[in-house]
């Protein structure tokens, strides 16, 4: 039976409930992070640590954990369900406070973390590419929440994907309210065109995700030039390429937008290429 962590202690899958006053659940009140474990090793952990904590800071709530604490903790329940490749949950709540909104009269923030398995995507979608539409759904305005904060908040994401689900498709493309490419529902957006890849600034309202820093990286290594820049639909619709990356997504192919064909209608080269380089990346 799988173990939960909770509020300091390793409990039964069952046993792990929190309060119905908990803002995390009331208003969405919290923050979290989604990590991969390859082979036994949680990867980017210092880069997932990092952000929670950035994120925690954004809406003024306070962990009540050092890094260290989190961390060991992290480890901890990840040896307790023998995960050695799979997916992390670790949530941060606001904690147990009344029905109105202020967040003060939370004493203490609640931590629980979950190890368990994902896949979210099927492995036809790799090897095939997946099919996207565009979200009538528009992306949070970075004014109202800070596209950097990975929030329980996940609403808009939510709606997105419902119109994605409602077409048949596997993921959709959110735009902010100026029209410009933000991300997908969970996951960042590359082009590829004439050999350079573009990806959205986070300023048009795109998480700062992790495994995003690490394609571009690798991307990068391998000469590629990688251009952060606002992108349009249009830049969609005659890409050579187009790829998503993401925690649960990893790099993945996309092709077909909005029934027009990307590329020859197959992953493109340099989506194959940087799938391949972030598997040996992430399993070395």
């Amino acid at each position: 039976m799988s173990k939960i962590w909770l509020d300091g202690k390793l409990v039964d899958r069952q046993d792990a409930k929190i309060s119905v006053f908990d803002h995390g659940l009331l208003y969405g009140d919290g923050v979290f992070e989604g990590i991969r474990v390859y082979n036994g090793k949680i990867f980017e952990f210092e880069a997932h640590i990092r952000r929670l904590y950035e994120s925690a800071k954004a809406i003024r709530m306070e962990v009540p954990m050092t890094a260290a604490e989190l961390s060991e903790a992290v480890t901890e329940t990840v040896k307790a369900n023998n995960i050695k490749s799979g997916y992390i949950r670790l949530v941060v709540t606001r904690g147990v406070g009344d029905l109105g909104l202020n967040p003060f009269l939370c004493k203490r923030a609640s931590v629980f973390i979950i190890a368990d398995h994902i896949k979210l995507y099927p492995e036809e979608y790799y090897e095939k590419g997946m099919k996207v539409v565009s979200a009538l759904t528009v992306r949070n305005h970075p004014l109202s929440l800070p596209p950097q904060v990975k929030s329980l908040n996940y609403l808009n994401n939510i709606l997105a994907k419902i119109e994605a689900l409602d077409a048949g498709a596997g993921e959709a493309i959110m735009y902010n309210h100026e029209g410009f490419v933000a991300e997908a529902t969970g996951d960042n957006v590359f082009v590829v065109r004439g050999g350079v890849i573009f990806t959205p600034p986070v300023q048009a309202g795109s998480l700062e995700g992790i495994t995003r820093a690490v394609v571009i990286h690798l991307a990068k290594a391998d000469g590629f030039e990688v251009v952060e820049k606002n992108l349009t639909r249009f830049d969609l619709y005659v890409s050579d390429e187009v790829f998503l990356t993401g925690t649960a997504a990893e790099v993945i192919g996309v092709v077909t937008i909005d029934g027009r064909i990307v590329g020859d209608g197959k992953p493109g080269t340099i989506t194959r290429l940087l799938r391949k380089k972030f598997y040996d990346y992430a399993h070395s």
